[in-house]
């Protein structure tokens, strides 16, 4: 039996009861206080946040509109907060100011943006998107400025712009002489899709599993997975599980755009070779332009396939759902406000009249369409929020931003600040036309200059795409506007009262529900339709 009788202290032994506490314990507890103290004063000052839980962070906060959730957190918090999604340290700006401070006086600190499992898998980790601030991305940067969308390049398009424009309003007036309702997103994007296939890879939708049609069906779902939730993308200890499937999803999608654009630049280079010599007056499309710099040995920059299949995806997705959402909005927005539509309709009659189809050469004469492109632009961004990544720490207003943070400015909610914009939930393009009674807003535009309206975002990272956008938006609205009276209905053409106006998430943000809209009387006269039916049949290409 052990006796019960005996002290620790008779034994020699010291308890924190019986004076000093032992040398085995004083120096765990020293150790891990200096390293709290340490830990304490190296953390960084960060911007204020809401209250977190320990691995989600601040996840659990967030509803499915990414952009609402960071406009309230802003109203409690302030104009820049922080937050941990998961493991990862994310601030978000809400001003013009910061966005100013952060996307242009600081921003070659802002100059990365954050990849993911998907889009490092699906863009051959060679995206142009994504790629780091160095000599590739600057190479791709001026390539596109000065070859793939430059103002020559898109002038040789402007016969395909035309000709998909034109057929397009062809089957809007064939719907229209049935009476049947019609599906206006789904139109758009095909609009949208065969502009970029035929610029991209010279093919174009026909609605019958053509190589156009295979192509816009992946990049929708290229679109769709880069917009998701990803949990492994956020928790560092769930890097490598699957939960959602997620990781099987693109890589299966990854498989198919990769055989389908395989196929298609084999094709092009069998073309070539027999070709052996191009006309003179042949307009190239943008493979042609990247292959001739893939086989150029003394190319400043060598290109490899991944690095065009890439590209192809980077324009196919920047160029399709962005337009067709853009202009949807717009003509939700006129539908809405039929005092604007009339306004915009008579401005189009007074400029072309109503003897032809409106073009691009017709727009700079028609300040009230780009007033309505930009106040759609500034209510319904394309991407609501523009995303960066801190490549070195920094200081904005007192807070320390630490290096690989993720940045967000919430150009939404700025478009929505009532201190920002006078009555900004009003839909009224009367505030970007000319300067007049003190209308301080007349001179902004969407060119990254102006940080109340960075539609197309800012700097070295905004669209290169904004030229091309904006001959697009204002010529397709305005040869809707001109062509057609727009009433709102559902899809079995049942009349309702408005249209909904209400998003759905999506990298996109686009509109819940699409738009079904019933074309009640045809504006322009039966001969100018005959002249545009003619010409539409000349268009090669065309079905």
């Amino acid at each position: 039996m052990f006796p019960t009788n005996i002290s620790l202290s008779e034994k020699g032994m010291t308890t924190f009861f019986d004076g000093t506490p032992p040398f085995y314990l004083v120096v765990p507890v020293f150790v891990v206080t200096a390293l709290f103290l340490i830990a304490l004063k190296r953390r960084p000052n960060l911007p204020p946040s809401p209250k977190a839980l320990p691995v989600l962070g601040h996840l659990h906060l967030l509803r499915p509109l990414i952009h609402h959730s960071f406009r309230d957190f802003a109203a409690r918090h302030g104009p820049l907060f922080s937050l941990r999604l998961g493991s990862v340290l994310c601030v978000v700006a809400s001003t013009p100011d910061l966005a100013r401070e952060l996307l242009k006086t600081h921003e070659l600190t802002f100059a990365a943006r954050k990849h993911n499992a998907a889009i490092d898998h699906l863009t051959y980790q060679s995206a142009f998107a994504f790629a780091p601030y160095g000599p590739y991305w600057k190479f791709i940067k001026k390539l596109s400025q000065t070859e793939l969308l430059g103002a020559r390049t898109l002038h040789q398009f402007l016969p395909i712009r035309n000709g998909e424009l034109q057929h397009f309003i062809r089957v809007l007036h064939d719907k229209s002489l049935s009476s049947e309702s019609v599906n206006v997103t789904q139109e758009l994007v095909k609009l949208a899709n065969n502009i970029i296939s035929q610029m991209m890879l010279s093919i174009r939708s026909s609605g019958v599993d053509s190589q156009a049609d295979e192509a816009r069906t992946l990049i929708r779902e290229v679109t769709q997975i880069f917009g998701e939730f990803n949990v492994s993308d956020f928790i560092w200890f769930c890097k490598h599980v699957d939960f959602q499937g997620y990781k099987k999803r693109f890589e299966d999608i990854h498989k198919r755009y990769d055989a389908l654009l395989e196929k298609i630049i084999r094709d092009r280079e069998e073309l070539r070779r027999k070709k052996r010599v191009p006309r003179a007056d042949e307009v190239k499309d943008f493979l042609d332009m990247m292959l001739d710099i893939y086989e150029d040995e003394n190319s400043e920059m060598k290109l490899t396939r991944e690095h065009i299949k890439a590209l192809v995806l980077d324009i196919f997705t920047a160029g399709t759902d962005t337009s067709a959402t853009s202009i949807e909005w717009a003509l939700a927005e006129l539908i809405n406000n039929p005092t604007v539509l009339k306004k915009a309709r008579e401005e189009i009659s007074s400029v072309v009249g109503d003897h032809r189809l409106v073009n691009e050469s017709d727009v700079k004469s028609m300040p009230y369409i780009q007033a309505i492109i930009k106040e759609a632009l500034r209510l319904h961004p394309p991407i609501p929020m523009v995303a960066r990544k801190s490549v070195q720490e920094c200081r904005i207003g007192g807070y320390t931003i630490p290096e690989d943070t993720l940045l967000f400015v919430n150009i939404w909610a700025i478009a929505r600040d009532p201190k920002v914009w006078a009555n900004p939930l009003q839909f009224s393009p009367e505030r970007f036309l000319e300067p007049a009674n003190g209308n301080l807003t007349g001179n902004i535009d969407v060119k990254g200059q102006h940080f109340e309206l960075l539609p197309f975002g800012s700097g070295r990272r905004g669209c290169p795409g904004i030229s091309l956008a904006m001959l697009e938006l204002p010529t397709v609205l305005a040869a809707m506007i001109q062509c057609f009276d727009w009433k709102p209905c559902d899809q079995a053409g049942q009349e309702v009262k408005a249209v909904n106006m209400d998003e759905r998430p999506g990298l996109t943000c686009p509109r819940a529900m699409n738009c079904f809209a019933c074309l009640c009387r045809v504006w322009a006269p039966y001969r100018s339709w005959q002249l545009v039916i003619q010409r539409v049949s000349r268009w090669p290409n065309m079905p």
